[in-house]
């Protein structure tokens, strides 16, 4: 057997043992060993890296720490750059970056010095920064994590919502979201006013500002799902391509307008996968353009995504904001909730109405609800779900909703929640027929939660709207069937075609015609 295979073959075996096991009799093993058996028994420093953050005591930390700082000086190359890896998983500090940087002056081979930089990425601090302005030997990268780690412990940014971008002429901003869904999210836009529709594809919509707006302009629009500014499509593949997109002009105005703190991005190809080798050249290139634009794959307030696109690749720009300022009364959620762009889009197809009462007969976490309340209008609302945990969620995230800033449409609405079959819930909240102008609601699909009988469960949901809904009342949901109401009274108004996450669905609206 190859030693690489012999080696794996004890990583293995190693990793299996317990920690007290492990650091009893495999640690003390190895330091009694000769040269030639450490060199070969290394895995055992691999294993105590792995093992400890998921069982060690921590009242060990410190005496696993001191060893592996030992083993740093331990004049075998291999077993250096195994305790260099394992450090940042125990935790490392000031005094483990002086050790590291020590071995900077130590005529380290190539190797070594990746593997040396590898943990300064991770741990460094000013000190390696100060050292890295007289050596090139660990290279831009590290320079740049270093950087970035510093800035997110001593200025963490943030997007700015309320700051304005004045320097608007000639962007192109994308609105994406589920395909199917780009012509309400394009007569929302339209309706606001304060964007002009450039474009229309399949789960796009590209805009373009009218005047000076803020982040908050664009999210006062609730039936998008993410929002990307275009610093340019790329025909080429090469890394300074992209490179220079993230770098450009545009993007450090982009940046310099709407980021309190240091400006650090994420990198990402979109359905590419990770694309590591990819994303390490084209930010190492970006930073060497524009050193003030720090590749950060953690808490990074900005994504560049890497968009497919029909004459090239889409360089776009992504706030990554959390919670999303749309759904910050999203107190919880349940299994198989409604996607909030999704809830809005059929609060939107709904339309607006005075004096309206709605039903949501499978409520979950009571995004429809809220997203049609929302609009105004609403004097009364239901819901109902087969699940206790969901109508407690419902509830509880309708009176968030009520708390802030579209307060006022919801503050005097009425409110009933409760666990029950939808069948039964008219008898048990005493609502006669026809006293319902909206039922609203995206029920069980049958992907994520099994029902038996699919298709009767929807014939149900037609034959008890025909019966609640007044006259003049509509029917707005989610429909995985190619089927119309078996009842005569109510018909179809619309009727689109929507992706749900690798499935297609109908988003259909019904009206009760007749007495």
């Amino acid at each position: 057997m190859k030693s690489a295979n012999i080696g794996k073959e004890l990583y293995r075996q190693l990793r299996a043992l317990p920690w007290e096991q492990l650091w009893s009799d495999e640690v003390p093993r190895f330091e009694r060993a000769s040269p030639r058996e450490r060199f070969e028994r290394v895995s055992v420093i691999r294993a105590v890296g792995v093992v400890f953050p998921e069982s060690g005591p921590a009242a060990q930390r410190e005496e696993v720490r001191q060893w592996l700082r030992k083993l740093l000086q331990d004049p075998e190359e291999k077993i250096r750059r195994y305790a260099m890896a394992a450090l940042p998983k125990i935790g490392a500090g000031a005094g483990e970056e002086t050790e590291l940087l020590a071995l900077l002056h130590t005529g380290t081979g190539e190797r070594e010095a990746k593997f040396l930089g590898r943990t300064l990425d991770k741990i460094g601090g000013e000190a390696t920064l100060k050292a890295l302005g007289g050596t090139s030997a660990l290279g831009p990268q590290t320079e740049q994590k270093v950087k970035a780690s510093v800035a997110r412990s001593q200025s963490p940014s943030t997007v700015l919502l309320d700051a304005t971008v004045t320097d608007f002429r000639g962007l192109r901003i994308h609105l994406r979201g589920r395909a199917g869904l780009e012509g309400i999210v394009r007569e929302e836009v339209e309706a606001q006013g304060k964007f002009s529709v450039l474009e229309v594809q399949p789960g796009l919509v590209a805009i373009s500002a009218n005047a000076p707006f803020k982040l908050t302009d664009i999210f006062a629009l609730r039936c998008f799902g993410t929002v990307g500014f275009v610093l340019g499509v790329v025909k080429s593949s090469a890394v300074e391509t992209f490179a220079s997109a993230v770098a450009s002009p545009l993007s450090q105005r982009i940046f310099a307008a709407l980021t309190k703190g240091a400006i650090r991005y994420r990198l990402e190809f979109v359905a590419k996968g990770h694309q590591r080798a990819a994303v390490r050249d084209i930010a190492n290139r970006a930073y060497a353009l524009c050193p003030k634009i720090l590749n950060d794959a953690r808490e990074a307030p900005w994504a560049v995504d890497i968009h497919p696109a029909a004459d090239g690749e889409s360089v776009e720009l992504r706030p990554r904001i959390s919670p999303d300022p749309r759904h910050a009364y999203r107190l919880d959620d349940v299994p198989a909730a409604s996607h909030p762009p999704l809830a809005a889009c059929l609060a939107r197809l709904a339309g607006r109405q005075e004096n309206e009462s709605v039903w949501d007969p499978f409520c979950g976490s009571g995004l429809e609800l809220i997203e049609r309340a929302r609009l105004g209008g609403v004097r009364r609302v239901f819901g109902s779900d087969l699940s206790a945990e969901a109508v407690a969620i419902a509830t509880r995230n309708f009176a968030a909703a009520s708390q802030d800033d579209g307060a006022a449409k919801l503050a005097n609405v009425v409110t009933r929640f409760a666990r029950c079959d939808f069948r039964e819930f008219p008898d048990l909240q005493e609502l006669p027929a026809r006293s319902l102008t909206l039922i609203i609601s995206n029920p069980p699909l049958g992907r994520r939660v099994p029902i038996r009988d699919l298709r009767g469960l929807f014939e149900d949901i037609f034959a008890v709207a025909a019966d609640m809904l007044a006259p003049g009342g509509r029917l707005v949901f989610t429909n995985p069937f190619n089927m119309e109401s078996p009842q005569p009274s109510l018909k179809l108004v619309s009727r689109q075609i929507v992706d749900l996450g690798g499935f297609e669905c109908r988003l259909e609206l019904y009206r009760k015609v007749g007495r």
